[in-house]
């Protein structure tokens, strides 16, 4: 602050040595004015313009020191009071943009809310006419038919319900119920919904569960799953896809382990990021790059930790490492 102080009273310390040179270099020309006295006043005067300074820096910094200070997130209370013009002039300004952002903060906040649920109850309505559409589905007796209109219909599915679970991701906390989730019954509830589109790509599933159950939030741990599912179903070809769950150091791990294309390298450190699908196939217009970022924003609430290796060419593993039990008084305490 005292660098800044200074740097802003520069002109005015300059024109004070400046007009103190000046006096010394005119009593140094003229014989008439005695040198002596003048290089007194000269000193007097610098020791009453530092003593200024020092009584000007603790008086006009101390409102920019307490703004530097303040929190500034639209709260004026804690504001520092203003005392010179100047500084009432910056907090008259700061004012009246703080009324307006909490007015355009509160216009948006609820735009935003209306347009989430305009775009969930239309997610509802789509799945009235979805259901039907199923039910019409299973009655066909062409099975080659039946099974391509089934694997189109579970995508438009898929991608219906990514859209539900990433207009409720921000509320997710608020949602939370812990309980013991029985891990077979979700795997096997997923593995059948996948199960036409996985007769097609003729894939098969390899489930071991040494361990059963796991302390978490049912809805969402099957959310979870089914990206890791579809994703390992969309990039495998004529494969298992592996499933296991056991413990180590107290905490269950959950592993979903395809052998499809894998993942290159280069791309492995930005699988998570919204949108991103891949640099190795870049032209798949059916990847929407959505599956693994919601997937990767739904187990921080829940403690799990998501991790993934692959090896590019050979297929792709990804772990679930579920917290400790006590861990979730955490998550009970939110």
């Amino acid at each position: 602050m005292i660098k800044n102080f200074l740097t802003e009273r520069r002109s005015w310390i300059l024109l004070f040595i400046f007009l103190q040179c000046l006096l010394i270099f005119v009593a140094y020309l003229d014989n008439t004015i005695p040198l002596g006295p003048i290089l007194y006043i000269v000193f007097l005067s610098a020791i009453v313009f530092f003593l200024f300074l020092v009584v000007r820096f603790n008086k006009e910094t101390k409102f920019y020191q307490s703004l530097l200070e303040w929190d500034n997130t639209l709260d004026m209370t804690s504001f520092p009071a203003a005392e010179s013009p100047f500084e009432k002039i910056i907090e008259t300004t700061i004012t009246s943009q703080t009324v307006r952002l909490k007015q355009d903060t509160t216009k948006n906040r609820i735009a935003l809310e209306e347009e989430k649920d305009d775009l969930l109850a239309w997610i509802h309505e789509v799945k009235t006419p979805l259901t039907a559409m199923h039910l019409m589905i299973e009655k066909m007796d062409d099975t080659t038919m039946k099974n391509k209109l089934t694997v189109e219909w579970l995508r438009i599915h898929h991608l219906l319900d990514q859209q539900l679970h990433q207009k409720r991701l921000p509320f997710l906390e608020n949602d939370l119920y812990i309980e013991t989730v029985d891990l077979k019954l979700v795997i096997f509830k997923e593995i059948k919904d996948l199960q036409s589109w996985c007769i097609q790509k003729k894939i098969g599933f390899e489930v071991e569960l040494e361990e059963a159950s796991v302390l978490s939030d049912g809805k969402w741990l099957a959310f979870i799953i089914r990206q890791l599912l579809t994703n390992a179903v969309k990039y495998s070809e004529a494969s298992d896809i592996k499933i296991k769950s056991y413990q180590e150091n107290e905490q269950t791990i959950m592993t979903v382990e395809d052998f499809g294309r894998g993942i290159d390298p280069k791309d492995l450190p930005r699988i998570f990021d919204k949108g991103f699908t891949s640099t190795t196939n870049h032209q798949d217009h059916s990847a929407t790059g959505m599956g693994l970022f919601l997937a990767k924003k739904a187990v921080k609430p829940l403690l799990i930790t998501m991790e993934v290796t692959s090896t590019s060419g050979e297929g792709t593993t990804f772990s679930l490492i579920f917290p400790k039990r006590n861990d979730f008084t955490r998550i009970t305490r939110m």
